[in-house]
């Protein structure tokens, strides 16, 4: 994982960096074992609150790399567990497409901070994350298509949720690259910065100082939220507030607030 992926934990947040930089951080074995490696030390990293993910150099994730491609045309699995990707590897999810989908399932609020480009599995990856931020002229595209594939690191299951269906459909059918204005205005970027790393790390820094048993349980209904019925969710909502109403964090919510101090939760 080192050669692919850096973690630097400060303050409850963690800062998760793509550090391939001399080929814009493309997805080759090794990226692909280092970003599920990280997912699973960022599961069960202690005092973790909230999580960066952004890239070294000049781009997010420029995607498959012309390797891998090369790989898959003499009939070999680009990634390592891909030769059977109908097997689950990682709960709901295969091999390839928990290194997007992990983001989701970690426990605590993930902002990508994205720049340069960010292409085909590149551009699934950060979708996986909470919130995303990226500069205007940040390059995207589900660039699959390109090479006669599909968008298969979740990428069905998370863009149709943040755009409508049609402008999934002709980016998934075209691949052409929109930049993050457009990516703005269709859903798939939370806010269009100069700097998305100092924007990052500045929400990070707001959601850590919150309670991280409200905001894990924020994230766990706003997960649900996509996949349960109305019935279901109210029922949520209820049995999560009931654990959180006198909890010594929520108490400590009520004091910090009405003493005007920093509060003092427990992880």
């Amino acid at each position: 994982m080192k050669d692919r992926v850096s973690i630097d934990l400060k303050d409850g947040v963690a800062d998760v960096r793509l550090i391939r930089a001399d080929k814009m951080n493309a997805l080759d074995p090794a990226m692909f074992e280092g970003i599920i490696e990280a997912g699973a030390r960022l599961a069960d990293m202690k005092g973790l609150r909230c999580v960066v993910l952004s890239g070294e150099g000049k781009a997010f994730c420029a995607g498959l790399d012309m390797a891998s491609f090369a790989a898959m045309n003499q009939g070999d699995a680009a990634v390592p567990g891909s030769r059977d990707l109908t097997k689950r590897t990682h709960g709901i999810a295969n091999r390839p497409q928990q290194c997007a989908w992990l983001w989701r399932e970690l426990p605590v609020p993930v902002i990508a901070a994205v720049h340069g480009v960010a292409f085909g599995g590149g551009f699934q990856i950060a979708l996986g994350p909470d919130i995303r931020y990226a500069t205007a002229d940040t390059r995207f595209s589900v660039m699959e298509i390109k090479w006669g594939l599909v968008p298969d690191l979740a990428g069905t299951q998370l863009m149709r949720h943040l755009a409508r269906e049609d402008v999934v459909r002709e980016l998934t059918y075209t691949g052409r690259i929109f930049n993050g204005t457009e990516a703005q205005q269709m859903g798939f970027v939370t806010r269009v910065v100069d700097d998305p790393r100092a924007a990052a790390f500045e929400t990070a820094r707001e959601i850590a100082s919150k309670s991280p048993d409200a905001m894990r349980a924020n994230k766990r209904l706003l997960n649900a939220a996509v996949a349960t019925d109305a019935a279901s969710g109210l029922m949520m909502e209820s049995v999560e507030q009931q654990k959180l109403i006198g909890s010594p964090n929520q108490l400590e919510a009520i004091m910090s607030n009405l003493q005007k101090r920093a509060a003092n939760y427990r992880d």
